[in-house]
């Protein structure tokens, strides 16, 4: 279609007719900068290109999973050997195998693990798994996380609903809200409060231990820490919510950074090497419990499917052998410590973790809660976000979105973004 008399003004108008605001995500929707979306034709490497034939660079890289970038050799080639073989089976295959086998035997806390399709999926299991452990009813989270669209989940959110007027969705019932205990990030006093009155109640605590929802918060290791602290000695579970962290933050995600071993764990993004996958993993005895091993229900027909288990292991296998993640954090760091010097005439100032990075307004402080976020945000990426479109820099449609450097980034290619950004910026 690339290159075709349509455009996707015309698209977005038929999109519009056939799916609710015509989009499948709302994050994909421009409704907090503007303007129309972009339909894009096709990925390759670093860039996407429109149904128009304009190529971006690109920052998005479908909210993370394109670690190798777009349509990555290695991985490609693996696909489409897998395509021969067939791509659903409904019964047991040697590709779940082997992926699993690799995850656990380099992921120590990863004991056991359960692939789905989606971290959504991947959480809802979990937190069900940890009820049934702990026979308590709440679970604990951070105001500023998002963890799917699971109903328990949904209260005070961030990812698409960032930026609204509510974060809380229509359709959840009080009586499953009333089961989620919120406590905002960066917080010691209010959640030592929180465990004090509910902590017989707590089945488990789950965070993004990397909180890149909304925005890049990153955490003081301490809190973390006592996150642990309190939830072990109120015989509360911990779970890290590693979807967007896992296997970028460092192979072994946040949990290997911090030198901690969540209970569970749930991935997805990456796993599938861009592919649907999501899973959670965790201790022998808990993830013993799911069926058919024990009485925690959970099943899926398209999980673990030939198709998705053979790319998502050849993008590990890349990661671990060619120490893809340590190459992403050198590369990342200077591009972001050029990038600081290139958006600070505009008012803007980046933050970065590994290869995940964010743009914000200046601060004089650093941001860690949704207490510390400029309310200028929406409004001055907006104008920003626009005049990198014109430049050909994509980026995720929402200032409260993180930006993704992948493999296929390389310097030049960086080189080539710090050029276009910086004429952005003077124009603006």
């Amino acid at each position: 279609m690339e290159n075709s008399k349509l455009t996707s003004k015309d698209l977005f108008a038929r999109s519009l007719r056939v799916a609710p605001g015509g989009v499948h995500s709302p994050v994909r929707a421009f409704k907090s900068v503007g303007g129309t979306p972009i339909f894009f034709a096709r990925g390759e490497g670093p860039y996407l290109y429109s149904v128009e034939g304009e190529r971006f660079i690109d920052f998005c890289q479908s909210f993370g999973p394109n670690i190798l970038g777009h349509r990555d050799p290695d991985v490609e080639r693996v696909l489409r050997e897998t395509v021969e073989l067939g791509w659903c089976f409904g019964a047991c295959e040697p590709y779940s195998l082997q992926l699993a086998e690799f995850v656990t035997q380099h992921l120590p806390w990863a004991e056991r693990i359960r692939f789905v399709c989606s971290g959504t999926e991947a959480v809802m299991s979990a937190l069900r798994v940890a009820r049934a452990a702990t026979g308590r009813p709440s679970i604990l989270k951070f105001d500023g996380c998002y963890h799917g669209h699971a109903d328990s989940m949904l209260v005070r959110a961030g990812s698409g609903l960032a930026g609204e007027a509510s974060s809380d969705s229509a359709g959840v019932s009080e009586a499953i809200a009333s089961q989620t205990l919120v406590c905002p990030l960066d917080d010691e006093k209010t959640l030592e409060g929180i465990f004090l009155e509910k902590g017989r109640d707590i089945a488990a605590v789950i965070i993004e231990p990397m909180p890149a929802n909304y925005g890049l918060l990153l955490q003081r290791p301490e809190f973390l820490h006592k996150i642990f602290d309190l939830a072990h000695q109120n015989k509360s579970l911990v779970i890290f919510d590693e979807v967007i962290s896992g296997f970028r933050a460092s192979f072994g995600g946040m949990a290997e950074r911090l030198g901690v071993k969540p209970d569970l764990v749930t991935y997805g993004k990456i796993l599938g090497g861009g592919l649907a996958v999501g899973a959670y993993a965790g201790r022998e005895d808990l993830m013993d419990m799911v069926a058919p091993a024990g009485r925690v229900y959970q099943a899926g027909t398209l999980s673990a499917n030939p198709l998705a288990m053979r790319t998502g292991l050849a993008t590990l296998m890349k990661l671990k052998n060619q120490m893809v993640n340590d190459t992403l954090e050198k590369r990342t760091n200077e591009f972001v410590l050029n990038l600081k010097e290139v958006l600070s005439p505009g008012g803007f100032d980046v933050i970065n973790l590994n290869s995940v990075f964010w743009i914000h307004p200046k601060s004089q402080k650093p941001l860690r809660s949704l207490k510390d976020l400029d309310g200028k945000m929406s409004a001055m990426f907006s104008k920003l976000f626009h005049k990198l479109i014109s430049k050909g820099i994509y980026l995720a449609p929402s200032g409260y979105e993180v930006g993704f450097i992948s493999l296929a980034h390389t310097e030049a290619v960086l080189t080539e973004a710090l050029t276009k950004i910086k004429e952005a910026v003077r124009e603006l």
